[in-house]
């Protein structure tokens, strides 16, 4: 029989002899052989990596797909794609496999978290890591309702002013005309006087969590649930501030309605956050199956619903108790209505962004 020749052998060939001649330094070599053996590496790289993805990526699907509760097998799987993630930085560290093999392995290390024995309790888990690490997840749908939100609003006061019939047909007349009343007594606000405290406390915190609740769950219908809420709301909210600003009464409603409102308001828009995510996860999967998708929207928003809880009822208490006492000082209505503002902004805006830099895998594996 006869010799074969492969069609790489004059490629290998040419690299073995240009290697040659670089490493001895003898031959300078030309300008077509240095571009020669630039472009074999770079071919022998792309080559190697496509091995190596066909060599994993069924681990790989496995470790996505069909996750596991068991903390042996979790921390096997992280381990082995730690391994794989720093074979995959070393020599292909800008490739689109490296970013997802930092994701896979940056989830199974959160399950390890959540599942690590600490000395604090699950409830203290869950408000310092586990809820601002999903806030921080959906940063951008949360972004979207405030948007759609204060467009709504800002939509609603335009109108107002433009149309004097526009107010009473989003309060109705009723509210309007005992407003106008309370105004003439020279207590424009005394619609937060009108029930007492613990009762009013009781009704407003069950009354917003479910509203919020509504917000959240009719996102599966394609969002469009959510948004429609979240326009019902913000234009209730731009004629009702606009009504007051009208009469006069603007910085003063400013001063006593939003000693409440700032947290309410907050957390409604985080609310439509949530339905946004689940309508999101069913219409954009992107990598996982439609119904995988939905089951971990769905769950995502549920730990925001409950991080809201509190908060609505903090809500609920000041509007009962404390801003029915519209001719407090104000400074004092100033301090509780920044206190609620930088409270918002620091555990669901800047909290999360810190915490999530803490937890990045790639400072494990230089660890």
């Amino acid at each position: 029989m006869g010799k074969t020749t492969s069609i790489l052998n004059p490629v290998s060939n040419l690299t073995d002899s240009i290697q040659n001649k670089l490493g001895t330094g003898l031959v300078q070599c030309s300008e077509l052989d240095r571009f020669y053996f630039i472009f074999i590496n770079k071919c022998n790289l792309f080559v190697r990596e496509g091995q190596f993805i066909q060599q994993n990526i069924e681990k790989w699907k496995i470790y996505q797909y069909e996750p596991t509760t068991d903390p042996d097998e979790m921390a096997q799987r992280f381990t082995e794609l730690v391994n794989d993630l720093g074979y995959s930085k070393t020599f292909y560290p800008q490739s689109k496999v490296t970013e997802y093999l930092n994701k896979l392995a940056s989830g199974i290390y959160l399950g390890i978290y959540k599942n690590k024995k600490e000395e604090s309790s699950r409830i203290i888990r869950f408000w310092k890591s586990e809820l601002p690490l999903v806030v921080r997840k959906y940063h951008r749908e949360l972004l979207y309702s405030l948007i759609i939100f204060f467009l709504f609003a800002i939509m609603a006061a335009f109108s107002a002013s433009h149309d004097q019939h526009f107010v009473r047909g989003v309060l109705g007349d009723g509210y309007v005309e005992m407003t106008e009343e309370n105004i003439a007594k020279g207590d424009p606000f005394g619609v937060y006087k009108t029930q007492d405290a613990l009762s009013m406390f009781l009704w407003i915190a069950v009354h917003n969590i479910q509203v919020s609740f509504f917000i959240f769950v009719t996102g599966i219908f394609a969002c469009l649930g959510t948004v429609w809420l979240l326009f019902t709301n913000a234009v209730m909210l731009g004629s009702f501030q606009y009504y007051f600003f009208a009469k006069g009464l603007g910085w003063k409603s400013v001063l006593v309605i939003w000693i409440h409102g700032t947290l309410e308001i907050s957390s409604f828009i985080i609310a439509g956050g949530a339905g946004i995510l689940l309508g999101k996860s069913l219409l954009f999967p992107g990598t996982f199956k439609r119904l995988p998708s939905l089951k971990r929207g769905a769950r995502d928003g549920v730990k925001l619903m409950i991080g809201l809880v509190p908060v609505f009822i903090v809500a609920a208490f000041l509007e009962g108790f404390v801003t029915r006492y519209s001719g407090m000082p104000i400074w004092l209505s100033l301090l509780i209505l920044i206190c609620s503002l930088i409270f918002i902004i620091w555990y669901f805006i800047i909290y999360p962004v810190r915490l999530s830099r803490k937890l990045v895998v790639p400072e494990l594996i230089k660890s």
